[in-house]
Formats: structure tokens, C-alpha cells, sequence
């Protein structure tokens, strides 16, 4: 079998196919039992825009599906699952994109860069995931190839080992093991290549791409991560420039090297540019790696500690001076030169009426339809940071799930600067919020609302949609369950019940406030009663109400 540009197109869409088919399967093995775990969904809608970059496709190379692959996929990513599939294609398409055709022992190598890709984009990559059933599918490639087998050959190996390791994936996360799953993420990855193998087989799958706009009405999976501590002193920045460029191997040798200094790493190399973002307890060398590397811009040093941020390092914009020639300055300054309406500009995701307009009210520029219902694309999110008339544009995922997606949208704005609070939750947004004061820091911002979002304590009450055990509470279908920052709280047939073992399971003696956010299938009165047996319960703690609008999850508490 001889593969060309169609050929490649076919393959993908029969991959693209067969995930769709697949797709509720693979919602239903979120690990926590909650009505919004639809990794499915996500990965399924990301390969979706992949599709219909591919049909807008006028010469069917393969160097042009290559670019409509790895283009659509990045705008169309949703969930970190969706981001972490775009990256695979990214390495994937790379390596075959300059081929006329397609050898099997090319495909072979494109399966390990696209592991190795995938992996560099997730700062802290956790085994017995979506990255585990990549690497192990790149491990088999790497071992087929120069075997001189043929396409079937390989791609049923391949696919048979990468099912032997997503299945030992309980065995690698106690958690999947305790739900009685395999990893969603991994699930969608393989049903997506035995997509592909169908298609060699020629068993052919037919996929029909519908072309959207707007936001969608996909769902994302619920993810419950623990929250960041701030363990070290001294939020640091650079940006490292180098006329000539850099070797491709920089940036993850940088970010081994900050790994060992401290956390919260950025590191994003565009062109001569490195950007670089570390929390750490030793800003001196940090300077001193950037300037083994080139010549050294934009340094900041910030206390993370004082309620003041104080800038350490004085004589920064000096060293910058004396390292970089005047003509690059120059140009930079014509660069960075843009006329905007205001300095600062909001951007929430969130659903649910009522929290649209709560955010709105606290001066949020544009609302993201999405959330825990929802899923906003990178694409989505791009265009709303385009449509923020503002030079600093601040983006609340508020939701764990969306922060990767978040993230690779501010790597595709360059007239702009872009800042990700990752708000895991809408109450931890609407805590940043509250926070903002006009500065002229940004970072002093980021940092600011950072801290604020992570002072409170968050409770989400929903329903169980199937038994199931975690961290050694037994749940039932139906039940009502409440979910904190860490995982799950408290499980309970009454509303109520759910949510005052769960407060008693997080309160402490200065928690002086309670907010309520009761969702679209909650009535006032009901929610009244709520806050009346918290009251009750607990007498010195003074509780609010809102209306909130949001589906699913009957209600979103915050505690401070």
C-alpha cells in the first residue's frame, strides 16, 4: 500500500469516525461518577475541526494535511485531554509533513516524536494516562520499525500493545483502579487508532464533517487537583533573546534545569525568544542560565511573600541594556507599539445565566460560554481574547479541564499580553475577581488574584450516575455527592445531608463566610432552605445566596 496526501486523509477520518462511535463509551469512565465526565466528547469535537480543516484542503498533499491537521487541531482542542491529542498530531505531522509519501518506517518515527511532543508540553506528566498509552505506542513503533513488515502489520501491533498498556493503567493510578476504569484519555487515543487500522483493513468507516460556529455545546471532565502552594519566595522573569536562534533541544533542557530551582515553570521558545516564568528561591541563577543561552531582556523579580510585591532585582533594565544591542531594542519598542482602549481586560468561562452575569458585574470583559457543561476551544478562546480591547488580557479557565487549552491559546497571540489565572472552579474565578486592582504590574496582578483564588475552600453538589468507591467512601448511583478542591467530600441521599457533611469536613474556626450558587435546576426557595440549615448548623457563619444558572451541579459553594 503506497500513502499519499488522500490516503492520509482517509486514515485520519476513519480515526475520527471511530472515536465519535466511541465517544459516550469513553465519557462514561470518568474516574469520579459525576454527570459531566465527557473526555469522549472532547477529544471527539478536537478531531471534529481536525476533519473540517482537512475538507478546506484544495491540494491534497501531504505536506497541506499535514498543516490542516496540526493547525485544526491546535485551534480545536478541548479539555486537556483534546490539547494533549492535538500535541500527539503535532509531533505526529511534523515528522512526515516534507514526505512525498508515506514509508511505514516513517510512520514509525512519526509515532515517537509524537510522544515525545506530547509529553514536553505537560509540565509535570503524570503515568497511567493518555502520555503512558502514547509512549507505549511509540515504544512499539520504535521496535517495528526496519522490520520490513507492512501497514497492517505494524498498525496491529501497535494497537494491540497500546490496548495491553492502557489496560495496566489502573495499575499505574490507584485511582482509576478504585473506580474500576481505564484512563478516558488513553481509551480515546486507542479508539482513534484502531479508526486507523479499520481504514487499512479496509473496513471502512464513513465520517461526515459538519462545519460549526460559534461556541459548542460539548462537556467537560471534571477534574479535582489539588490546589498550588506557594513554596517558594520569588516569582522570576526574563526573556532571553538570541539573534541566531536556538537548538531544539533548549527548551526542554531549560526547564530541566528550572525544574531543579523551584516551580510554576513557563518556558515558551518563539523564534529568537524565550520566554521564562519560575517561581523559585534563587532568581541569581536563573539570570545567570539565561545569559549562557543569549542576551537577557524584561527581568523581573517579585516577592511573593509581601503584601507589597517589591522588585529585587534593581538594576534589571541595566542589565538588560548592557546585554543587548540598542538596534534590538529599538525594534522592539516599534513592536510592542499598539494603541488599546485600556490597559486590562477579563476574559471568564463559566455557564450558566446567572454567573455570566455575576462575572460581568465584577468587570469581566467577555464570557466564555462553558465549563462544567461546556468546553470552549482553544479557537474559542483566542477569539475572545482578540475581541478584548485591552494591551493585558486576563483569562479564568475555572476549570481544571480548560487551563491546558487556555494556555495554548496565549501561545497564538502576539499583539498582546496574555495571563492565565488557573481558577480550577467558578468560584475560585469569582474570588480573583474580587481581588483585581488596577496596577501597573501585571505579574503583581496575576500574582494578586492567584493568591486570592486560593484562599478559599470550594464545595460542587451533584449526583452520582453510577456506584462506584473513591478515596474509601463508597457511592451509589444517585447519590447526592459533593466534591471539594481535593476530591470527594461527603456522598448522601439528601441534599442537604451531602453538603453539611461536606462542610464539616472542611470548616475551620476563622471561615467567617459561606456563598451560594444555586444552578438552572434549583428553585430559589430551595436554595433559601439550604442556607437556612447551614445557618442552623453552624450559627457564626454568615451565608449568602445567588443565583447562579449553571447546569448539572446543583449547587457551588465558597468558603472564607
Amino acid at each position: 500500500m503506497s500513502f499519499y496526501g488522500n490516503e492520509l486523509k482517509d486514515a485520519i477520518l476513519s480515526g475520527c469516525a471511530n472515536l465519535e462511535a466511541k465517544k459516550e463509551y469513553i465519557n462514561e469512565l470518568n474516574v469520579f461518577p459525576v454527570p459531566d465526565g465527557d473526555t469522549g466528547t472532547n477529544m471527539s469535537m478536537t478531531m471534529k475541526s481536525v476533519a473540517t480543516a482537512m475538507e478546506q484542503v484544495e491540494d491534497v498533499s501531504i505536506a497541506s494535511i499535514c498543516k490542516a491537521v496540526a493547525g485544526g487541531s491546535l485551534r480545536g482542542a478541548r479539555g486537556n485531554s483534546g490539547v494533549i491529542m492535538s500535541q500527539l498530531l503535532r509531533g505526529f505531522t511534523s515528522t512526515i509533513a516534507d514526505a512525498d509519501v508515506l514509508s511505514i518506517d516513517l510512520v514509525c518515527s512519526a509515532f515517537v516524536k509524537a510522544s515525545e511532543t506530547a509529553y514536553k508540553a505537560v509540565m509535570k506528566p503524570k503515568e497511567g494516562t493518555i502520555l503512558t498509552v502514547s509512549k507505549g505506542v511509540a515504544k512499539k513503533a520504535a521496535e517495528l520499525k526496519g522490520s520490513g513488515k507492512d501497514y497492517i502489520e505494524v498498525f496491529e501491533e501497535i494497537v494491540r500493545y497500546g490496548y495491553e498498556v492502557l489496560d495496566d493503567t489502573p495499575n499505574m493510578l490507584p485511582v482509576l483502579k478504585e473506580a474500576g476504569v481505564v484512563d478516558s484519555g488513553g481509551q480515546g487515543l486507542m479508539s482513534f487508532l484502531s479508526g486507523v487500522l479499520a481504514y487499512l483493513k479496509g473496513e471502512e468507516i464513513t465520517y461526515e464533517v459538519e462545519v460549526s460556529s460559534g461556541s459548542t455545546g460539548t462537556k467537560v471532565q471534571k477534574k479535582n487537583l489539588e490546589k498550588t502552594k506557594l513554596t517558594f519566595h520569588y516569582c522570576t522573569e526574563m526573556l532571553i533573546n538570541n539573534d541566531k536562534g536556538f537548538a531544539d533541544d533548549v527548551e526542554q533542557n531549560l526547564k530541566s534545569f528550572l525544574e531543579e530551582l523551584g516551580d510554576s515553570i513557563v518556558v515558551v521558545v518563539l523564534d529568537g525568544i524565550i520566554k521564562v516564568h519560575v517561581h523559585t528561591d534563587h532568581p541569581g541563577l536563573v539570570f545567570e542560565k539565561g545569559l549562557t543561552l543569549g542576551y537577557l531582556s524584561d527581568l523581573k523579580v517579585d516577592n511573593l511573600m509581601l503584601e507589597h510585591n517589591e522588585v529585587l532585582i534593581k538594576n534589571a533594565s541595566e542589565i538588560a541594556k548592557s546585554s543587548s544591542p540598542k538596534k534590538k531594542e529599538v525594534k522592539k519598542e516599534k513592536k510592542k507599539k499598539e494603541t488599546f482602549a485600556k490597559d486590562y481586560g477579563f476574559i471568564s468561562v463559566c455557564s450558566g445565566d446567572g454567573m455570566s452575569e455575576l462575572f460581568s458585574e465584577l468587570g469581566v470583559d467577555k464570557v466564555v460560554s462553558g465549563g462544567q457543561t461546556m468546553n470552549p476551544s482553544t479557537d474559542d478562546i483566542v477569539n475572545a481574547i482578540e475581541e478584548v480591547d485591552a494591551r493585558n488580557v486576563f483569562v479564568l479557565p475555572n476549570n481544571g479541564n480548560i487551563i491546558l487549552a487556555a494556555k495554548q491559546a496565549t501561545e497564538l497571540i502576539d499583539n498582546k499580553k496574555v495571563f492565565v489565572v488557573e481558577t480550577r472552579n467558578v468560584c475560585q474565578g469569582i474570588s480573583a475577581m474580587l481581588s483585581f486592582m488596577p496596577d501597573e504590574d501585571p505579574q503583581k496582578i496575576l500574582n494578586t488574584m492567584s493568591s486570592a483564588y486560593l484562599g478559599i475552600k470550594t464545595i460542587e453538589v451533584t449526583y452520582a450516575v453510577r456506584d462506584t468507591t473513591i478515596d474509601g467512601i463508597e457511592v451509589k448511583k444517585d447519590d447526592i455527592i459533593s466534591l471539594g478542591d481535593k476530591g470527594l467530600l461527603f456522598t448522601h441521599k439528601k441534599v442537604s445531608d451531602s453538603i453539611l457533611g461536606a462542610l464539616s469536613k472542611i470548616l475551620s474556626d476563622s471561615d467567617e463566610l459561606a456563598t451560594i450558587y444555586y444552578g438552572a435546576d434549583v428553585s430559589e426557595d430551595d436554595a433559601k432552605k439550604i442556607g437556612e440549615c447551614i445557618t442552623k448548623t453552624y450559627p457564626n457563619l454568615e451565608v449568602e445566596c445567588h443565583y447562579g444558572g449553571q447546569a448539572v451541579y446543583y449547587y457551588y459553594i465558597s468558603i472564607e
